[in-house]
């Protein structure tokens, strides 16, 4: 029998696929809004990262940091994405970006017990250039309600993988389970600093 904190993260990963999956098609409104929405934060390695790392860090800082982290990176994000949308300009959001795989890959590799205050103004300010790239990035054909959610979904579902992955290997060896967790954070500075050089 699986226990509610296996339960809850399975349950949350299933519930963001469910909608992806009824807007296959995406040739007309709605569907185009969302389906280009929930694609983009999967469309490129620095927003896939960032997104895991936020909810590998909630994780190791436990407690309600598990929720209010990727909660914060979502309402964050969808303010930046709404700047984005709007057309208004917002200076070094490409820099913003690979900062914060780079940053939150370090904490994550170096286990930063930060306070919850410092890791929520973090995470809000990177998620507002995450939020700016999405809305400014939105197809003309997409309807930016729609696109806003879906682009809002696939972050969740990003966070929850890292929550969850956080969780197994956690619960698989006390030893070497927290060591993975720490080397995938070492895997997003290297990639962050890839990003910074543009080798990546």
């Amino acid at each position: 029998m699986l226990s509610n904190k296996i339960k809850f993260p399975i349950l949350l990963i299933a519930a963001a696929l469910s909608p992806s999956l009824a807007f296959a098609h995406t040739g007309v409104g709605i569907t185009s809004g969302f389906a280009h929405g929930f694609m983009h934060p999967l469309s490129g390695l620095d927003h896939m990262l960032a997104m895991v790392m936020v909810g590998m860090f909630a994780f190791q800082l436990g407690g309600r940091a598990v929720w209010l982290l990727p909660t914060t990176f979502v309402l964050l994000m969808a303010a930046g994405g709404a700047l984005g949308i709007t057309g208004v300009s917002m200076p070094f959001v490409e820099v913003g970006i690979a900062l914060s795989v780079l940053v939150l890959g370090a904490v994550v590799a170096l286990n930063v017990r930060a306070p919850l205050a410092v890791a929520l103004g973090m995470v809000g300010l990177f998620a507002i250039f995450h939020g700016h790239a999405h809305g400014s990035e939105m197809p003309e054909n997409a309807g930016g309600l729609n696109y806003a959610v879906g682009f809002m979904v696939a972050t969740m579902l990003l966070h929850a993988a890292g929550i969850l992955a956080g969780f197994l290997s956690d619960r698989s060896s006390q030893r070497f389970g927290p060591m993975a967790v720490r080397s995938a954070g070492a895997f997003a500075v290297v990639a962050g600093v890839g990003l910074l050089t543009g080798v990546i």
